[in-house]
Protein backbone atom coordinates (compact mmCIF):
# COMPACT_ATOMS: atom_id res chain seq x y z
CA UNK A 1 0.00 0.00 0.00
CA UNK A 2 1.12 3.53 -0.74
CA UNK A 3 0.12 7.01 0.39
CA UNK A 4 -0.01 9.52 -2.45
CA UNK A 5 0.21 13.15 -1.38
CA UNK A 6 -0.38 15.69 -4.11
CA UNK A 7 -0.05 19.45 -3.75
CA UNK A 8 -2.11 21.07 -6.52
CA UNK A 9 -3.65 24.38 -7.47
CA UNK A 10 -7.03 24.78 -5.74
CA UNK A 11 -9.02 25.17 -8.96
CA UNK A 12 -7.72 21.75 -10.12
CA UNK A 13 -9.10 19.95 -7.07
CA UNK A 14 -12.39 18.84 -8.66
CA UNK A 15 -10.54 17.49 -11.71
CA UNK A 16 -8.20 15.49 -9.46
CA UNK A 17 -11.13 14.09 -7.46
CA UNK A 18 -12.97 13.04 -10.62
CA UNK A 19 -9.86 11.41 -12.11
CA UNK A 20 -9.26 9.40 -8.93
CA UNK A 21 -12.93 8.39 -8.73
CA UNK A 22 -12.76 7.04 -12.29
CA UNK A 23 -9.90 4.77 -11.17
CA UNK A 24 -12.04 3.38 -8.36
CA UNK A 25 -10.38 5.25 -5.50
CA UNK A 26 -13.02 5.31 -2.79
CA UNK A 27 -11.77 8.06 -0.49
CA UNK A 28 -9.48 11.06 -0.39
CA UNK A 29 -8.53 13.64 2.20
CA UNK A 30 -8.18 17.27 1.16
CA UNK A 31 -6.57 20.06 3.16
CA UNK A 32 -6.30 23.72 2.23
CA UNK A 33 -2.63 24.62 2.59
CA UNK A 34 -0.28 27.48 1.71
CA UNK A 35 3.25 27.26 0.47
CA UNK A 36 5.79 28.16 -2.16
CA UNK A 37 8.49 26.52 -4.21
CA UNK A 38 10.24 27.88 -7.26
CA UNK A 39 7.26 30.15 -7.79
CA UNK A 40 8.36 32.20 -4.74
CA UNK A 41 5.08 34.08 -4.40
CA UNK A 42 4.04 37.16 -6.32
CA UNK A 43 3.09 40.80 -5.86
CA UNK A 44 -0.48 42.10 -5.81
CA UNK A 45 -2.06 45.52 -5.78
CA UNK A 46 -4.66 46.39 -3.12
CA UNK A 47 -6.14 49.88 -2.94
CA UNK A 48 -3.15 51.35 -4.68
CA UNK A 49 -0.59 49.68 -2.42
CA UNK A 50 1.63 46.90 -3.71
CA UNK A 51 2.33 43.96 -1.41
CA UNK A 52 4.06 40.59 -1.67
CA UNK A 53 2.18 37.33 -1.27
CA UNK A 54 4.83 34.86 -0.05
CA UNK A 55 2.67 31.81 0.55
CA UNK A 56 0.30 30.78 -2.22
CA UNK A 57 -2.93 28.84 -1.64
CA UNK A 58 -2.74 25.19 -2.60
CA UNK A 59 -4.80 22.04 -2.03
CA UNK A 60 -3.17 19.01 -0.44
CA UNK A 61 -4.77 15.75 -1.57
CA UNK A 62 -3.96 12.54 0.30
CA UNK A 63 -5.08 9.16 -0.95
CA UNK A 64 -4.16 5.65 0.17
CA UNK A 65 -4.05 3.12 -2.66
CA UNK A 66 -3.00 -0.45 -3.33
CA UNK A 67 0.28 -1.15 -5.13
CA UNK A 68 -1.71 -1.95 -8.29
CA UNK A 69 -3.23 1.54 -8.46
CA UNK A 70 -0.17 3.65 -7.63
CA UNK A 71 1.11 4.29 -11.15
CA UNK A 72 -2.36 4.87 -12.59
CA UNK A 73 -3.23 7.33 -9.80
CA UNK A 74 0.02 9.28 -10.19
CA UNK A 75 -0.45 9.51 -13.96
CA UNK A 76 -4.08 10.60 -13.54
CA UNK A 77 -3.19 13.32 -11.01
CA UNK A 78 -0.28 14.54 -13.14
CA UNK A 79 -2.43 14.72 -16.24
CA UNK A 80 -5.37 16.65 -14.80
CA UNK A 81 -3.40 18.96 -12.48
CA UNK A 82 -0.98 20.09 -15.18
CA UNK A 83 -1.50 23.62 -16.49
CA UNK A 84 2.00 23.92 -17.93
CA UNK A 85 2.73 26.92 -15.72
CA UNK A 86 4.99 27.30 -12.72
CA UNK A 87 3.34 26.34 -9.43
CA UNK A 88 1.42 23.28 -10.67
CA UNK A 89 2.54 21.38 -7.58
CA UNK A 90 4.18 18.11 -6.62
CA UNK A 91 3.26 14.48 -5.98
CA UNK A 92 4.86 12.45 -3.20
CA UNK A 93 4.51 8.66 -2.92
CA UNK A 94 5.36 7.04 0.41
CA UNK A 95 5.08 3.55 1.82
CA UNK A 96 2.05 2.87 3.98
CA UNK A 97 2.81 0.20 6.55
CA UNK A 98 -0.62 -0.37 8.00
CA UNK A 99 -4.20 0.84 7.60
CA UNK A 100 -6.97 0.16 10.11
CA UNK A 101 -10.63 0.99 9.61
CA UNK A 102 -11.77 2.16 13.03
CA UNK A 103 -15.45 1.23 12.65
CA UNK A 104 -14.95 -2.42 11.67
CA UNK A 105 -11.38 -3.16 12.73
CA UNK A 106 -10.45 -4.23 9.19
CA UNK A 107 -6.75 -3.94 8.42
CA UNK A 108 -4.54 -3.75 5.36
CA UNK A 109 -6.02 -3.46 1.87
CA UNK A 110 -9.50 -4.39 3.12
CA UNK A 111 -9.48 -1.15 5.14
CA UNK A 112 -8.89 0.97 2.04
Amino acid sequence: MKLITAIVKPFKLDDVREALSELGVSGITVTEVKGFGRQKGHTELYRGAEYVVDFLPKAKVEVAVTEALVDQAVIAISKVANTGKIGDGKIFVTNLEQVIRIRTGETGEEAL
